[in-house]
């Protein structure tokens, strides 16, 4: 047995089972999938991060967070993803154990490790609360709950999500500190002109 299927069958499934068997309901089945929609291709965050870069007092924290975001879809999409190669929960189960899960949203068809909408919410809104606390706050509650809805969506394993989590908030303060770098190589160009 490989380390991911071990982590898979002693860890992560026996979590998203217990949250299916224990959390499931139908508030949360209609939510979740709307919550989810918000990692989507980072377009949300994406989105918030050209709208601080229009705005002269907001212009860090955007380019920040739009560093960051370029950043996570190099390492997640381009390097992790396929060199891991990890196959998504429900399709584990169906090939290692004959157990058909329903999804609640449409089928993904990449690979489960690193979580594509943990890593860009934990980007972007780790990137926010570093520059502006008061954004921050409530970008990182909705990081929380889109990290949470790819595991109650059973469309990843809560490991993906907990290391999503961390390399997300490494990518944030790597855009944080290019970005500071470039403002200041920006500076020191206008002071020099």
């Amino acid at each position: 047995m490989d380390i991911l299927s071990f982590f898979a069958e002693n860890f992560d499934l026996p979590i998203l089972d217990w949250m299916a068997a224990n959390l499931k309901c139908a508030f949360l089945d209609f939510i979740m999938p709307l919550i989810t929609v918000l990692g989507d291709a980072g377009i949300f965050w994406i989105a918030v991060a050209v709208v601080l870069l229009l705005i002269p007092k907001q212009r860090k924290a955007g380019l920040s967070m739009g560093i960051a975001l370029l950043i996570g879809l190099v390492v997640c999409n381009m390097i992790l993803k396929p060199w891991v190669g990890r196959i998504r929960p429900y399709d584990y189960q169906l090939e290692h154990f004959g157990k058909t899960i329903e999804l609640l949203v449409a089928t993904p068809h990449d690979y489960s490790f690193p979580s594509g909408h943990t890593i860009a919410s934990f980007e972007a809104a780790v990137a926010l609360a570093v520059h502006n606390r008061k954004l921050g706050i409530p970008a990182m509650i909705l990081a929380v709950l889109i990290a949470f809805s790819r595991m109650y969506l059973y469309v990843h394993y809560p490991t993906d999500v907990l290391a999503s989590v961390v390399l997300g908030t490494a990518i944030a303060f790597l855009g944080c500190f290019i970005a500071k770098k470039l403002f200041a190589l920006v500076e020191a160009k206008g002071k020099a002109a």
